[in-house]
């Protein structure tokens, strides 16, 4: 028995095998609006077309100061709805499933300049950078309701799932890590609590059956940076709010103090590992080079994970779903005008 071609149902979501698309920021925004065009139509369509079983659109942002750059995706307005349903229809059409990952990259914010954050804290540490606004407990709950109206409009572009970005640095991430978090009204007290409330406000506009993803980052590499026992804990709170599915990445939270582990092949996945043995009620999707198939194969074999996402792998190959299945199982399933160049 092969694991990667096998169908895996969350919710209301089948998934035609175990194969997620990692988000991947594109940089490729025009007009500094936020809204995506044939680049990005052509990009996540084509990786339909090459097999993928769920899409997973890059960090789109809830708020234009919340990019990363100004050339990223945004969902603030109504304005982005139909580019994005056109994407989702066309992976539809090609048999896939597409979600899309809801961000705020708060202090990470490079062409912003107003980047907002936890706790005034720049990114590098450095007395001479740039600081970022420490956002007002105000602020902070209406940011929370900028989440919820860029989930509600996912909704209605007909994406699959929802995932919240909490990992890599990005707001959520600032809010949740006690290096970066020192506040001293509720949302420092409760580290927990500005990402619970954003799952709960999710959750509030999602129908029932529609899968909530969370990517988070299990630990950090900066000097006293937190462990996998922090964000386990942290975790705790955000499944009880709603989430359904953990996507486990790690690191990205500001300067590299100390020693990362080598990106070797699967050097995340015994993370992936800990959180599957944490919520076995849920799908745990494991990152981080698993592009040689039989790798990826290994992951869901030995139960490591239930998921495996792709990410540069497919940045390199559009059709790595097709050729990876082929190679592991011996067979191929690809769209009728492919089959003989395969």
């Amino acid at each position: 028995m092969t694991y990667i071609d096998q169908p895996f149902v969350l919710k209301n979501m089948t998934l035609k095998n175990r194969i997620v698309m990692a988000p991947m920021c594109q940089y490729a925004v025009e007009d500094n609006d936020g809204i995506p065009n044939d680049w990005h139509h052509i990009h996540y369509t084509s990786r339909a077309i090459g097999g993928t079983a769920l899409i997973i659109v890059e960090m789109t942002n809830v708020e234009p100061r919340g990019r990363i750059t100004n050339r990223c995706l945004g969902l603030w307005s109504d304005d982005h709805i139909p580019a994005f349903r056109r994407i989702v229809d066309a992976a539809h059409k090609q048999g896939a499933k597409i979600g899309i990952q809801i961000a705020h990259a708060g202090r990470k914010a490079t062409d912003a300049p107003d980047a907002v954050s936890s706790s005034a804290i720049s990114v590098t540490h450095d007395e001479t950078s740039p600081k970022p606004h420490a956002l007002s407990t105000e602020e902070v709950e209406a940011t929370v309701e900028k989440f919820k109206d860029a989930i509600n409009r996912a909704v209605k572009c007909g994406f699959d799932c929802i995932e919240i970005h909490g990992a890599h640095g990005y707001l959520i991430h600032q809010f949740h890590s006690p290096n970066i978090n020192q506040r001293d009204d509720q949302y420092g007290l409760d580290l927990a609590l500005f990402g619970e409330q954003i799952v709960q406000a999710a959750r509030s506009v999602m129908p029932v059956e529609m899968p909530l993803l969370f990517r988070i980052s299990a630990v950090e590499y900066m000097e006293n940076g937190y462990t996998l026992e922090h964000s386990l804990a942290i975790s705790k709170r955000y499944y009880e709010a709603g989430v359904d599915c953990f996507h486990v990445s790690t690191g990205g939270e500001g300067p590299v103090s100390v020693v990362q582990p080598g990106h070797h092949a699967a050097y995340q996945v015994p993370y992936a590992r800990a959180f599957k043995a944490a919520f076995p009620n849920i799908p745990i999707i494991a990152v981080g080079k698993l592009e040689q198939p039989e790798i990826a194969e290994s992951v869901l074999a030995n139960q490591d994970a239930d998921l495996i996402a792709i990410g540069r792998g497919m940045l390199n190959d559009p059709y790595w779903a097709l050729h990876a299945m082929k190679q592991v199982t011996g067979h191929i399933d690809a769209p009728t005008s492919y089959i003989r160049g395969m």
